[in-house]
């Protein structure tokens, strides 16, 4: 005999604003809570088997992550990149001559590369946006940037309404590492107005480039100027989610992430021999080394562990499930394209029939008040119509009245002129003889 008991399915909402473990999606309505019946099995089914099915499906069909990175040059973009996902994706630059001509615009571009860890395939894109805050007037310096990543939102609502979807590219940027430079002062105005215009279509995600340049005492006043700022302005940034039922371990590593944002990190791909012996990737200085992945010399470690090794899909399904939907629904709204908003509405079937029977009485009451309005309406003419028959009788019954008592009349004083002897009508001799006595 197996157990049962009745539950709500309640989902703990994340610090990204939606509820974790659960599609969100802008704009559609909120599905009512259903209470959920659980039952202990008896024995073994085999559907606890599922996250291994999806494990080997995800490793053998692979998966897809595109970054961006925004910030000035010179700030180690292209050397963080290579020390994040240990690889030699952006070869060493070689500076301008003076000679050279400089470009005028930002420049978008994207750099793709295929690597494996223990056989898990990942294809990687990194955009990248030279000469973003170069220039003398940087204005307009974010236009390219919004601009590539709306037109990648485009691409993927282009290929979600083919009628062959078999093949469906995701090129969406799924995070954005916006450097800051470690002025140690505040954010400037050109790093608030772009995260502005960002951080309603990317994970943003800012660090502090160059740590190295600051003391620990500078850094941590640094991070709360920026979250300062970031803060007043209404920037959303990336959080680490946290989830129902997860261990002390899981949620402490998640704070302990939360905690060190904004990050502030070391890049460098160089291995040097400390004066341990130990060689590490790191920059060295007259006074010492500092190494990028130890903890205790910058974030570049919790960086990795958000971005790569804890929390990369969610970074893309944040992507999928609000920020793409977000910008879809603005974007077929002002196309003009409308939706019934009850179409994916979850009705209880006896609420549903509850609503039916409250619909069909009311529109009862509807045809009866207006059968009611249509018979009083018809009563009303009818009664009119009496009214006006009865009046035009009684005025045919006066004159025929009027006419009777007149004919009475004559006849009465006929009958008077008989009685008294005195003829009807006046004698014509009489006539004659007043004529012939006129005439004389």
């Amino acid at each position: 005999m197996s157990d049962s008991y009745s539950s709500a399915q309640d989902v703990a909402p994340s610090h990204n604003g939606y509820p974790l473990g659960s599609d969100a999606s802008f704009g559609q309505p909120q599905v009512p809570t259903v209470p959920v019946i659980r039952k202990k099995l008896m024995g073994y089914v085999g559907f606890a088997n599922l996250p291994n099915q999806v494990h080997r499906k995800s490793v053998r069909k692979g998966f897809q992550f595109t970054a961006m990175v925004v910030g000035e040059s010179g700030l180690g973009k292209s050397t963080l990149i290579n020390t994040l996902f240990n690889t030699t994706l952006y070869p060493p630059k070689v500076p301008l001559a003076p000679s050279e001509e400089r470009p005028k615009t930002v420049a978008i571009e994207s750099i793709g590369a295929d690597i494996e860890e223990n056989g898990v395939r990942l294809h990687l894109t990194v955009v990248d946006t030279p000469g973003f805050g170069d220039f003398v007037n940087n204005d307009d310096s974010w236009r390219p940037i919004v601009e590539n990543i709306e037109s990648r939102f485009d691409s993927y609502l282009e290929q979600e309404n083919r009628v062959n979807r078999s093949k469906v590219v995701d090129n969406r940027i799924h995070a954005c590492l916006y450097f800051i430079q470690p002025t140690g002062h505040s954010l400037k105005q050109l790093d608030i107005e772009v995260m502005r215009r960002l951080h309603t279509k990317v994970n943003l995600i800012p660090i502090i480039a160059k740590a190295d340049t600051l003391t620990d005492e500078e850094i941590l006043q640094f991070k709360q100027r920026v979250l300062s700022d970031i803060a007043y302005h209404n920037i959303q940034i990336f959080q680490a989610p946290t989830y129902e039922n997860e261990d002390e371990e899981t949620i402490a590593e998640a704070e302990e992430i939360a905690s060190k944002i904004p990050f502030a990190v070391v890049g460098s791909d160089n291995f040097i021999q400390t004066a341990d012996g130990r060689t590490v990737r790191g920059r060295a200085y007259p006074w010492g080394v500092v190494e990028v992945d130890n903890e205790d010399h910058c974030d570049f470690v919790k960086l990795r562990q958000m971005l790569v090794r804890t929390y990369m899909e969610e970074l893309r399904e944040y992507t999928n499930d609000v920020l793409y939907e977000n910008w879809r629904t603005e974007k077929l709204l002002s196309m003009g394209v409308a939706q019934d908003s009850s179409v994916f509405k979850e009705i209880n079937p006896a609420a549903r029939l509850q609503e039916e029977r409250v619909m069909h009485e009311a529109k009862l009451a509807k045809m009866e008040a207006e059968m009611k309005m249509v018979f009083q309406q018809k009563v009303q003419e009818k009664e009119a119509k009496l009214k006006q028959s009865e009046e035009e009788l009684y005025a045919r019954h006066k004159e025929m009245r009027d006419a009777l008592e007149k004919q009475r009349a004559d006849l009465e004083e006929k009958k008077r002129r008989l009685e008294s002897g005195r003829p009807l009508t006046p004698e014509k001799g009489s006539t004659q003889r007043k004529k012939g006595f006129l005439r004389t």
